[in-house]
């Protein structure tokens, strides 16, 4: 039997009957980089409960590191988690648990901090990446335009918000009314975990406009991905690829994907 005092299984699922289980700090013992928990589960799943669907490992509640519920607003999400812990082998290791990672974030941050990360995303509205503009060479600037153009008309259109551009990089100040219908949008997000992935979108692409298009549907995840990385598209066709850029990026997109993938089940 597991020495109860040594038990990895409790930083995730707690004691019986426990509504605090001890601190899940424990998984990163180790000295400089941290030591994955082994998988100590057979079966990932979930059941419904009080205010949604609950991840299970072997029948028993799985926690959150900051204690709580591990609680999916909806079935379709709760799937998809599942399958991230089902899918784990040998050990369990966050970095390809990109679902379970932001639906720590959403119940453990952003549900008790909405005002604070809606006050960090209103703060976008004023430093959008699609409101700067290249100069030159002419085909960056014609790849800028039909990517952002679009979505700087379906803002206005949709959201009543009216950008102003700016050439290089000289800041622009938005007017006061496109800030405040952006904001107010921000504040419209209904959920922790939407807001969650509206932030996490809005932080990897440095575009609340773009993160908005997708919560919306007017964007699916490739579009997005596409029109945030125009400058970077452009300049791989002009130099090539740098091959560890492109690692870094690719890991950033699948976090991305994941945040989408979040936005629209949830």
């Amino acid at each position: 039997m597991t020495d109860p005092k040594n038990d990895m299984t409790r930083d995730w699922l707690g004691e019986p009957g426990e509504v605090r289980p001890p601190d899940p700090r424990a998984i990163a013992r180790g000295h400089g980089k941290p030591v994955l928990p082994k998988r100590f589960y057979k079966e990932a799943g979930f059941d419904e409960t009080e205010g949604g669907f609950r991840l299970t490992l072997d029948g028993r509640p799985a926690r959150t590191p900051a204690k709580n519920l591990l609680l999916l607003p909806t079935r379709a999400l709760a799937e998809r988690v599942a399958a991230e812990w089902q899918a784990q082998t040998e050990v369990i290791d966050p970095a390809r648990m990109l679902l379970t990672r932001l639906a720590n974030s959403a119940i453990d941050g952003v549900a008790e901090r909405r005002e604070e990360v809606a006050e960090d995303l209103g703060a976008y509205a004023g430093t959008d990446l699609v409101a700067y503009r290249a100069g030159d060479p002419p085909r960056l600037v014609a790849a800028q335009g039909d990517a952002w153009d679009p979505i700087i008309a379906w803002a206005r259109d949709a959201l009543g918000a009216r950008l102003m551009l700016s050439e290089g990089v000289m800041h622009v100040t938005q007017p006061d009314d496109t800030i405040a219908a952006l904001r107010a949008e921000i504040a419209r997000v209904e959920g922790a975990f939407r807001l969650a992935a509206l932030h996490t979108m809005t932080t990897l692409t440095g575009s609340l406009l773009i993160a908005l298009a997708v919560l919306h549907g007017r964007l699916d995840a490739e579009q997005a991905w596409a029109a945030a990385h125009v400058d970077e598209i452009f300049q791989a066709s002009v130099w090539g690829h740098d091959e560890d850029a492109q690692t870094r990026l690719q890991a950033r997109q699948a976090e991305f994907e994941a945040a989408v993938a979040t936005a629209t089940l949830a």
